[in-house]
């Protein structure tokens, strides 16, 4: 594309660029190896600094719910974690006027821990009459430290069994809230979504989950799985997909009940409306059958 363009969608950047960044968010390339191999990519006045700016995420300018919304509310809570890293801090998000018993869904970050716009998630999901819980893993390390980047250095240095037990005590907790109706939900993207197919696997009064481009489990855990699943995928996302039809057969051998969308044409991310890997017509779609795939496994 010309320099006299802003870089704002996917179609904006070379596949190049965005194969690099998948790298780089993923820890598998660190920001100089971007830089770097990015610079062939560069157009105009558009260098490979501001390529890795303008696919980073821009937390205000896509937060939907303000977290003073006097519709919902919301509040930092502490989770005893004696088998993970001793406590978990936790977003909490309900319905300010809630009637009745509600449905908990666990929401699970990606690899930068809670930051705003997985807040902003919890409070979507408090606006369709859940109580939404979402756990910071980097809590032991201080918690999101208000930088992307810093951020993924944090959690590289998590103890990921440790952490994994600080999920599991975070959905424990969800599932006992004294406001909720006893079902528990989970929804998680990309790390999240792989934490999201692992409490399946490990936690057997799960009803329902949801992951968005999470890494498979274990093959051998699969038939582990009680819950529900109703599984997301990017289009364009080899690193993640080149495990579902492995993942599918062992699903289908065990009699887990699942579906399973992927989207064409998008990239790993999309859902994340904070970047330009956001594709807004799937992403719509993909959250409209979550909620009603949540609806029906949680409230019934």
């Amino acid at each position: 594309m010309s320099d006299d363009k802003p870089f704002t969608k996917a179609e904006d950047f070379h596949p190049g660029v965005l194969s690099l960044f998948d790298k780089y968010v993923h820890g598998i390339i660190d920001r100089r190896a971007f830089l770097r191999d990015a610079a062939r990519f560069a157009v105009g006045s558009m260098t490979a600094a501001g390529l890795l700016d303008a696919l980073s995420p821009k937390f205000a300018q896509a937060q939907k719910i303000a977290p003073g919304d006097k519709r919902i509310a919301v509040a930092r809570v502490e989770i005893d974690s004696p088998k993970g890293y001793g406590k978990v801090l936790a977003y909490r998000a309900k319905p300010a006027k809630a009637s009745g018993k509600l449905p908990v869904v666990l929401v699970v970050h990606e690899n930068r821990g809670l930051n705003p716009h997985i807040e902003d998630i919890a409070r979507r999901l408090a606006l369709e009459n859940f109580i939404a819980i979402a756990p910071d893993a980097l809590h032991p390390l201080g918690g999101y430290p208000g930088d992307e980047d810093a951020a993924r250095e944090l959690f590289q240095k998590l103890d990921q069994e440790k952490t994994k037990e600080d999920f599991l005590a975070a959905a424990r907790h969800a599932k006992a809230d004294p406001e909720g109706n006893g079902k528990l939900g989970a929804v998680g993207f990309c790390y999240g979504g792989g934490i999201v197919n692992f409490l399946a696997a490990r936690l057997p009064d799960l009803q329902a989950g949801v992951p968005f481009y999470g890494m498979a489990p274990p093959i051998a855990d699969v038939a582990k799985i009680k819950a529900a699943l109703q599984l997301h995928f990017a289009g364009t996302d080899e690193r993640i997909n080149q495990a579902w039809p492995a993942y599918e057969k062992a699903l289908k051998e065990a009699k887990v009940r699942y579906e399973a969308f992927t989207y064409p044409g998008t990239q790993h991310g999309f859902n994340n409306d904070t970047t330009p890997r956001y594709d807004e017509a799937a992403a719509n779609l993909a959250w409209q059958r979550t909620l009603a795939f949540f609806n029906k496994q949680l409230r019934s």
